[in-house]
Formats: C-alpha cells, structure tokens, sequence
C-alpha cells in the first residue's frame, strides 16, 4: 500500500513487529515505513507527519547526489564494477566495445554519439555483467536452500534491487547490482528466493537469512551504501 503523506509517497509495509521503521533508501530515496499489523492508517499517517522535515532532507541529499554525480561518460570518469573502481577511457571507432585494461575501461564508440547512447550501451554492458554472474551464482543459492527459480531476468531498476512473484517462482535483479561488490549480488539471490517460502520481512524470513548468510545486515548495508 501506498500513501501520500504531506506530499512523500510513502510506501506501508505491515509486519508482525513491535514498532513502526521508517527508511528513506537509496538509490533515489524511496520512502518505506514497516508499521505492526494492528497500526492504524491514522496512526502512520501520524508518524510520518512527526519525521516529514527529517524525511524530506535524506531525500534532498539523494537527488543532490544523482544531480552531482550523473556521468557524462567522458575520459577520466570513475566507473565501479563488481565494487572496484576504474577510470574511463573514451575512444572513438566504428565499432562499439567496453574492454576492462587493467584499472582502465575502454569505452569505444562512435565520435556523435550523445550521453543518453553512451549510457544506453554501459547500461546494456552491466546487464550482461549481471546476467553472467546471476547464471553462476543463482544455482549454488537454489542448491544451498532447496528453492528453485522457474526463472528470472534483468531490468533497469533504481527504486530497489530485486523483487519477486512468488506464485510464479519468479525473480527479477536490477543491472545495477554489478557496480557492487559479488556478495551484494549474492545477498539479494537469497534475499529473493526465500520470499519464495516468506513472502514478509518477518522474524521467520529473517532467521533464514541468518541461516544461510549470517553476515547478510552487513552486506545490506554495503549494498545500500552510496558511491
């Protein structure tokens, strides 16, 4: 469920919790609060007007972020993959390629193309980038839990990681979880293929995590750590 609460679109997730959690995330700060089952729409309208001022400034500083720091893809940028960080080389050719040199990427691509083609082509570079590790790391995590994905796919998503359909057995992984280091990756598999089993984020859902990744609060904060 979703509410517009003093102008934030606010996203309500219910659990079999205590007390109300609210979270601005990154990439582009979306806002979720995870209230008790028995918390009433007045109720977390309420706390929500409480934090609007706190809520608005964690927002303000992700949109500074995306503004200050979306690439041109030009020479000398810094480009992350897998958690490491190269720097750019722009070259010009007839024909389009993305070689890894050392701490160097090689970008290679027509002399008129604009910033929207540039990132176009990175952009379908680091889903490939996905899909190879997904197809490597996905069997060992369906092998460790006994959950089996009928399938999965790729997209371009800023608002989260992953997301699945439980009754379908399927899973879907942002491309840009290869800017983050493998265990990332790895965290929001598992993440996904247990709501095969817990569709919420409750107790249950969380000791599997322990169970199958003890270190797995550690990697979600790695994973939601801006660059």
């Amino acid at each position: 469920m979703t509410l517009i609460i003093s102008g934030i679109h606010v996203e309500i997730c219910r659990k079999d919790i205590k007390n109300m959690l609210l979270y601005v995330k990154p990439p582009d700060g979306r806002v979720t609060v995870s209230a008790p089952l028995s918390t009433s729409r007045e109720e977390i309208e309420y706390f929500v007007h409480t934090k609007t001022k706190w809520i608005k400034k964690q927002i303000e500083k992700f949109e500074n972020h995306t503004r200050q720091y979306k690439p041109k893809y030009d020479t000398g940028e810094t480009m992350l993959v897998w958690g490491d960080k190269y720097t750019l080389k722009l070259e010009y050719g007839t024909k389009k390629s993305i070689v890894i040199s050392g701490k160097k990427i090689i970008l290679t691509i027509r002399k008129e193309s604009t910033t929207d083609q540039k990132e176009k082509y990175v952009r379908e570079w680091y889903r490939e980038l996905t899909k190879e590790e997904i197809e490597k790391e996905l069997p060992k995590w369906e092998k460790k839990t006994g959950l089996k994905a009928e399938s999965w796919q790729v997209k371009y998503m800023i608002s989260r990681w992953g997301s699945c359909k439980p009754k379908k057995r399927n899973i879907c992984l942002s491309l840009l979880l290869a800017k983050k280091n493998p265990e990332c990756l790895n965290y929001v598999i598992l993440h996904e293929l247990l709501h095969f089993l817990e569709r919420g984020h409750n107790e249950r859902f969380y000791n599997l995590m322990h169970k199958y990744m003890p270190d797995w609060k550690e990697i979600r904060k790695e994973l939601n750590t801006i660059e």
